[in-house]
């Protein structure tokens, strides 16, 4: 006899789709680009090449936070609305916070290229 039968289930995993698969496809990435960035590093580094790579590790690793709290928000656990609030807020804030990266990397190199000018 399973859980099932007694009509009561612990943990529910509701239908993926495609973009389910894109998020879980774009977390590996994100993966593998902090290990590349994380092996990356020289001994010689300049504070302009530095707040490059911060950069690109922070929209990194706040893609990867979005992903998961989006495979997070597939699961469904009984009285767990709480969870799924915050699970849903960080995901939001995880989502800005990866523009705003992604959007500072050129304004950074913008602002490099002046001042060696």
């Amino acid at each position: 006899m399973g859980i099932e039968s007694f009509g009561y289930t612990y943990m529910q995993i509701q239908n993926l789709n495609f973009s389910d698969a894109i998020a879980f496809i774009s977390a590996i990435a994100c993966i593998a680009g902090l290990l590349l960035l994380s092996g990356a590093n020289s001994a010689e580094v300049n504070e302009l090449e530095e707040a490059e790579q911060n950069l690109l590790q922070m929209s990194f690793t706040y893609w990867l936070l979005y992903c998961i709290c989006l495979g997070l928000q597939k699961i469904t656990l009984p009285d767990w609305e709480v969870l799924l609030m915050s699970l849903k807020l960080t995901a939001a804030l995880s989502y800005f916070l990866t523009f705003a990266c992604i959007l500072c990397l050129p304004l950074h190199r913008f602002a490099v290229r002046q001042v060696e000018e």
